[in-house]
């Protein structure tokens, strides 16, 4: 089992907190999470708002890098259709896995913000397309160390070598994959899957299920387990770790139905996210307050004790899989923060790895 961190570069829910306090504080647990023995660092990208802002995380990894020894570093996710040049991504991957000795994993997303394409002046109707014809032929040039002439639909490419030569990426490429042509496409790229537990619990394993037949459809051979991610509040105290979770968990929630218009119409008509369309109206029925709360119980949080025992929880359901724990969010404060990790570090993490997990899905 890998346990890992995301940081998603947020000051939603504290207007006296600057960009440069959000960057120091990311930081700070970044290095943090090396010291702890946590094993991986997982970095969005996101533009534009206070809901969430690194709008390179292959520039905040490469001195992530520079600041730590051992943790693997992961773009979680670079989204491709807003990098509209496949050869820039492969080059900047080979770069910081150069630079991090080994230590970069890639991983990619689609991108669900109408507000970010919008300023980027790319369509929503483009991101299936673009995504589906871009991501192999990053992950052909990282393979090969080449990429290849190619004329497609958005993008035309000479051939072009990739310097520095890159590494194999072999099981070190992910995708973020929360809807079902996603989950298809991971399953067709043979990579592993990332997802946020937002919904039901049945309905995440009903999801995984489907990735894990179409992975082995395609391969003949069993998939990767998932990567299952939180939002995370982790203390010893257990009253403060409901006060804080019920608090904050619950303004992260709001802040992501601001940014992605989780409850707006115009999923429906916006090509590759009908299943968002769906959501939005099934979020519409059951209202907000219903929504948040039962967002804030779906999350792993607690006492070291309970974390466990949801973790545990959800295994039996799920069966095995990776974790990611995002610790800093919606205004929290860093103290906080910085035990959650700490904590979640010492007290749950050493008991995770003593559990006797494969890295590949039963069939």
């Amino acid at each position: 089992m890998q346990v890992g961190m995301e940081q998603i570069f947020q000051s939603w829910g504290d207007p006296g907190c600057s960009d440069a306090q959000v960057y120091d504080e990311e930081l700070k647990l970044a290095v943090m999470a090396d010291q702890l023995g946590i094993d991986e660092v997982w970095v969005v990208e996101h533009h534009f708002e206070d809901y969430s802002f690194c709008p390179d995380n292959f520039v905040y990894l490469a001195h992530v890098a520079a600041l730590t020894k051992r943790i693997k570093l992961a773009t979680g996710a670079v989204i491709l259709p807003w990098n509209t040049q496949p050869l820039r991504v492969a080059e900047k991957a080979a770069m910081l896995d150069q630079l991090s000795g080994g230590r970069f994993m890639l991983g990619f997303g689609r991108g669900l913000s109408r507000r970010e394409y919008d300023q980027f002046g790319i369509s929503m109707d483009e991101a299936r397309g673009r995504f589906d014809e871009a991501a192999p032929m990053i992950i052909k040039a990282l393979e090969t160390g080449v990429m290849e002439e190619h004329h497609g639909k958005y993008f035309d490419q000479p051939r072009a070598v990739i310097r520095p030569h890159p590494k194999s990426f072999k099981d070190r490429i992910k995708q973020v994959a929360m809807s079902s042509d996603s989950l298809e496409e991971a399953a067709q790229l043979g990579v592993q899957i990332m997802q946020f537990t937002y919904k039901p619990i049945e309905v995440h394993q009903q999801e995984i299920a489907t990735y894990s037949a179409a992975f082995r459809k395609h391969h003949a051979r069993a998939a990767p387990i998932p990567i299952m991610t939180d939002i995370t509040v982790c203390d010893t105290n257990a009253d403060r770790a409901a006060e804080n979770a019920h608090k904050y968990i619950r303004n992260y929630l709001l802040s992501v139905m601001h940014h992605y218009e989780m409850m707006g119409e115009h999923f429906k008509s916006a090509k590759g996210y009908e299943a968002y369309g769906d959501a939005a109206t099934a979020m519409q029925s059951m209202g907000l307050d219903a929504v948040a709360d039962g967002y804030v119980k779906g999350q792993v949080w607690g006492t070291p004790q309970q974390m466990l025992e949801g973790f545990e929880k959800r295994r039996r359901v799920l069966g095995d899989y990776d974790i990611l724990m995002i610790p800093r969010f919606a205004g929290i404060p860093f103290e906080v923060a910085a035990r959650t990790l700490k904590v979640f570090a010492e007290q749950v993490v050493p008991e995770l790895k003593s559990w006797d997990t494969v890295a590949t899905q039963a069939a």
